[in-house]
């Protein structure tokens, strides 16, 4: 995707080969800059601190941190101690794992010498995939956007969306916005609803953002604002990511996906979650009671941060001085509100059947 004709990636390695860049989300959609991770502490820090977010580039994120772990030591202990740090930064997103296990099975069997090496080739490659995977749950996503758009000719898709599922969240293209992109590329009118999924607001910084550096028609809401459009006929289908999908279709995104889900099956709106691969856990089978839900700090529901009119980027108290506040960062929505699955393979539905009709390398 591009920012201000510019092609950008999330996260690159830079030109002397010896650190990664990545852009800071934290400053975004008020100031685009980037930072400079040359140490796996500063891609964990960039991780737990929310500079970059989004379960694949999260995963890639970490991968990239073991290569800078290894290049300033290969040592087995090294690895070791890498691979703990980075996956201790976020307990819900599973690609974090996903993408520390694929690192270590590349560079574990390797000499020391050439361990670094490897683990950067290795990087990039994961990199690449995920840019891939997202293309292709565009391609896949866009048939639903084109047949509903062919059912009411001449009028605009309205699609709501939660959180931040686009080309930032990922490595490029995204995920539950790669599909919009190919329709408003394709010349199909669509309009998207933005929640501006609170505590961190990422749909209005960052989704609003996006869509528009691409020219996407869309309105920020309100969070609770999305039931009372669905009732009004507003609404033509939802769509998300997710963070942790079980091998039965449960799915853990940014909090306030549930809510949504309800209401779109108490309107009968299509809810569909666009996810890669890597963010499916095969060995749990049920979300509620097995995903770990993470727990943030309370300052992001107490305080909010923003441009003021002078133009300085100020933080201010929103919230009764000494009052408690309680910040869950992901629910989960059970398979059963799941219209369908959008996959780099292919529409399925939320359940075991469906996601093994995808990956049937995963049966038994």
């Amino acid at each position: 995707m591009k920012i201000d004709g510019t092609h950008y990636r999330t996260i690159w390695l830079a030109d002397d080969g010896r650190a990664v860049e990545i852009i800071d989300q934290t400053k975004l959609p008020h100031e685009f800059t980037t930072l400079r991770l040359e140490t796996a502490e500063d891609c964990a820090r960039a991780i737990r601190d929310m500079n970059v977010r989004g379960a694949p580039l999260i995963g890639a994120t970490a991968a990239y941190g073991i290569c800078l772990a290894l290049l300033a030591d290969p040592s087995d202990a090294a690895l070791d101690a890498a691979c703990a740090l980075l996956g201790a930064t976020r307990p819900t997103a599973v690609n974090l794992h996903w993408a520390i296990a694929e690192m270590r099975a590349a560079v574990l069997p390797i000499g020391t010498q050439a361990r670094a090496e490897a683990a950067f080739a290795r990087a990039a490659a994961l990199c690449d995939a995920d840019v891939e995977t997202c293309r292709m749950i565009g391609v896949h996503g866009l048939s639903i956007v084109r047949g509903i758009a062919e059912a009411k000719p001449g009028r605009p898709v309205n699609i709501l969306t939660h959180c931040n599922a686009g080309w930032l969240g990922c490595v490029d293209w995204g995920t539950a916005l790669a599909p919009i992109y190919m329709a408003h590329d394709a010349g199909i009118p669509v309009h998207v609803w933005v929640d501006e999924t609170r505590p961190r607001n990422q749909g209005a910084a960052l989704t609003a953002f996006e869509l528009g550096g691409h020219g996407v028609p869309h309105t920020i809401i309100a969070d609770n604002a999305g039931g009372h459009l669905m009732q009004h006929g507003h609404v033509d289908m939802c769509i998300t990511g997710t963070d942790r999908t079980t091998a039965t279709g449960d799915v853990a995104n940014k909090i306030g996906t549930y809510l949504k889900a309800l209401a779109a099956d108490a309107s009968g709106i299509p809810f569909y979650v666009a996810l890669p691969h890597t963010t499916i856990d095969w060995s749990l089978t049920d979300g509620i009671a097995q995903i770990p839900i993470e727990e943030r700090d309370a300052r992001e529901i107490t305080h909010v941060t923003g441009r003021a009119e002078n133009g300085e980027i100020v933080t201010v108290e929103i919230s009764a001085p000494g009052s408690a506040a309680l910040n869950y960062g992901f629910d989960v929505t059970p398979a059963r509100l799941i219209t369908g699955l959008v996959t780099e393979r292919g529409l399925c539905a939320a359940s075991r059947e469906g996601l093994l009709g995808l990956y049937p390398e995963r049966r038994g």
